[in-house]
């Protein structure tokens, strides 16, 4: 499956979740060892380009992990950029269709909690933040926060490529 994004031009987009501690899923077999084999809770971020995802699908991911529980695991695939990865993560989630930016908890490989777009688009990134969080407390129980949130803060105003998010204040 070739992309339909280039790497390079949406590099800054990944590295916002890589900096608050997700890891980046490019392969089937990549998801398949977050969820399926591993046990606990690993959230999977559906990233995307669009501009939910930079306003509030990307910062209240952010805000939401500086609740004081998260899931075990951080990842994160790119929809339109790693392809196979995408697939992957959806074929986990068979009775929900294609959603991006989605969000999605999985407790010892079962899906238990997804956030589509219809429920960031149009949210802030404190509302997307906060119901996620209140997912955490339901279903994780490490302790966070993933990073601290002075890292955050400059993860997400980094001048690393062209300004489309949420710059999160100190």
């Amino acid at each position: 499956m070739q992309a339909l994004y280039d790497r390079k031009l949406v590099a800054h987009m990944w590295k916002e979740l890589e900096g608050i501690g997700l890891k980046s899923l490019t392969t089937a077999a990549e998801v398949d060892e977050a969820v399926k084999n591993t046990k606990g809770t690993t959230l999977i971020v559906v990233n995307s380009v669009c501009g939910c995802s930079a306003g509030s699908a990307r910062p209240g991911v952010a805000v939401a992990l500086q609740n004081k529980v998260i899931p075990d695991n951080l990842t994160t695939v790119f929809a339109g950029v790693d392809m196979e990865a995408t697939a992957r993560a959806r074929e986990l989630m068979p009775e929900i269709p294609p959603s991006s930016p989605s969000i999605a908890i999985f407790k010892d490989g079962a899906l238990v909690h997804f956030v589509p777009r219809m429920e960031i688009e149009g949210h802030s990134d404190q509302e997307v933040g906060e119901a996620l969080a209140d997912a955490f407390e339901t279903h994780c129980s490490r302790p966070g926060p993933s990073v601290p949130w002075e890292t955050v803060v400059a993860v997400f105003n980094a001048d690393a490529g062209p300004k489309c998010g949420s710059e999160l204040k100190a």
